[in-house]
């Protein structure tokens, strides 16, 4: 188990180079507030690996409203717009979606980094937090291009995180501000919104974010707190061997449960191997 944990500002502190020095950190997540300019994003990224070599470093770099960094990188659009696109022009659709994920995937391995959290394997069903950042309501054609995406990312030599497990996009609440419960039926769920994981997995995708969503017809517990979610199905019925990341533990959907403390030790209890901390003050 380990932390995934976020900074202030766009340099490390003194305070923050003690806490990458802690072995219960496994890794840095980096936000827009820790971003001016290219130049700087290299310094910050070698001065985290100054502390620790082995720290693994991430990101959000999905495109459009969910891009972390902007200036000097490449504009990405949203997902949405590769779902849209499969509308009009199937192949045209899979051209794009691999270029989007190579293009996104080598801007930020240029930069040092290890990871961006995508793709986002949703449905495109009105989840506010998700909307546009899914491909589409379809779990067909979502199953299609996130696989494809995640199999062009890993071929560029990064990691594909499929989120956020088993599925956010079929619940209205956004989990940043509000708990999201799932009540419809367990086939529904299983038949939906869990076919873009399970044909990403077929793919090899080799990480899973696990989300603050509770399906109240499979497991009393939110996804990251579900050992049936996490241990049962993620692991044994589908077969997945990779990391399983929680989302960060200080949005509402994953802090209605006990203090910090015991969210993480709840999290990695359920099958949580890396957890995030995304809030500097948290830590």
């Amino acid at each position: 188990m380990g932390l995934i944990i976020g900074l202030v500002g766009t340099e490390l502190s003194d305070a923050e180079r003690a806490w990458l020095k802690d072995p219960s950190v496994a890794g840095l997540i980096l936000f827009s507030r820790n971003f001016a300019a290219r130049a700087q994003l290299l310094e910050l990224v070698a001065s985290a690996r100054s502390v620790r070599k082995n720290l693994l470093i991430c990101v959000d770099q999905e495109g459009g409203r969910v891009q972390r960094f902007r200036e000097e990188f490449v504009a990405l659009p949203a997902l949405a717009e590769l779902g849209a696109l499969y509308g009009r022009s199937q192949a045209r659709a899979r051209r794009a979606t691999a270029l989007h994920a190579k293009v996104m995937t080598l801007d930020i391995l240029a930069c040092g980094i290890d990871l961006s959290f995508s793709p986002v394997v949703d449905l495109a069903r009105g989840n506010l937090a998700i909307a546009d950042r899914a491909f589409h309501a379809d779990p067909a054609v979502c199953a299609q291009l996130s696989a494809l995406y995640a199999a062009t990312m890993q071929a560029q030599g990064m990691a594909a995180t499929l989120k956020h497990f088993p599925g956010h996009g079929s619940v209205l609440a956004d989990t940043h501000h509000d708990l999201a419960v799932d009540a419809r039926p367990a086939a529904a769920i299983l038949r939906e919104d869990l076919l873009p994981f399970a044909t990403a997995i077929e793919a090899q995708a080799r990480a899973v974010m696990a989300a603050h969503v509770s399906f109240p017809a499979i497991s009393a517990d939110a996804a990251g707190y579900s050992e049936r979610w996490l241990k049962v199905i993620l692991r044994e019925q589908l077969g997945f061997t990779g990391v399983v990341f929680s989302d960060d533990i200080g949005m509402s959907g994953g802090s209605a449960v006990g203090t910090l403390a015991q969210r993480v030790h709840l999290h990695y209890q359920a099958g949580c191997d890396l957890i995030l901390v995304c809030s500097p003050e948290a830590t």
